[in-house]
């Protein structure tokens, strides 16, 4: 038996009912899946049954990718990857018609997320993706403007994804316990985007920026990223705003000036 390990943030997913839940929000059937942390197994051997055309999955753990190499070692469609999924180049694996799913580790999920997002092959060959996460961090992830959870995951998120639907899953459902109620999110990736943005790690930068002290107004760190006469030309930004007060379209808009 392999026990989780803190360090890796491992919650191993045990019930039965929330498996077939997560499993039953997307259809499995020839689609190409990539299993982040599978853990032993339990949400994969799920998986299995509904006849992917193929299943990756990606184990940082050591033990437990050698474990699940000896569990799925006579099925042909498996390949397991022992690697951190932070320093993986998933755009390698991903082929069309992808769905990517995972319990997702609570102490590096929102990095995974804007990993995910940033994927060269997202619009073209995602067909979604099923992520569990922290309650408390899923609601910042599909929080709408404005809200008190408004921040600047919603508007690097919902940038590229639509949340489909989501379903809160209690503690008692994992080994070991967690402290805190998980949420499942199932994405769908926008396949027309009517905003120019080039890179998505510019409009990263920029909520970066202008978030870094969300409480104060924009005005001095907005001038960090645009001169007067770019600023001039949203017309509908206030520079006494804070962060939380300027809706998504509008941090969008100061990204396509700034690549300009």
């Amino acid at each position: 038996m392999i026990y989780a390990k803190k360090s890796l943030g491992q919650n191993f997913l045990k019930d039965k009912n929330i498996i077939n839940k997560i499993i039953n929000l997307d259809n499995l059937v020839k689609k190409n899946v990539i299993e982040i942390g599978p853990g032993h197994g339990n949400l994969t051997d799920e998986i299995l049954k509904r006849k992917p055309r193929s299943l990756k999955i990606i184990e940082k753990d050591f033990f437990l990718s050698k474990e699940l190499k000896k569990k799925y070692a006579k099925n042909k469609i498996i390949k397991v990857f022992n690697n951190d999924v932070l320093s993986f180049d998933m755009n390698k694996i991903i082929e069309k018609n992808t769905l990517i799913l995972g319990n997702l580790p609570y102490n590096i999920s929102s990095q995974i997320l804007v990993q995910i997002i940033k994927l060269k092959k997202l619009k073209t060959n995602i067909d979604g993706i099923i992520f569990m996460f922290q309650k408390e961090l899923g609601e910042k992830i599909i929080s709408k403007f404005p809200s008190p959870k408004y921040g600047r995951l919603s508007i690097l998120t919902n940038f590229k994804l639509n949340v489909i639907r989501k379903f809160l899953v209690s503690p008692n459902c994992f080994f070991p316990r967690p402290k805190v109620t998980s949420m499942v999110i199932h994405f769908k990736v926008k396949k027309d985007l009517m905003l120019k943005i080039k890179k998505i790690e510019n409009l990263e930068k920029i909520t970066n920026i202008l978030f870094s002290n969300k409480r104060k107004m924009i005005n001095k760190n907005i001038k960090k990223i645009l001169d007067l006469k770019k600023i001039a030309k949203i017309k509908e930004l206030k520079l006494n705003a804070r962060p939380t007060e300027i809706k998504p379209q509008l941090f969008y808009k100061i990204t396509e000036l700034f690549e300009k």
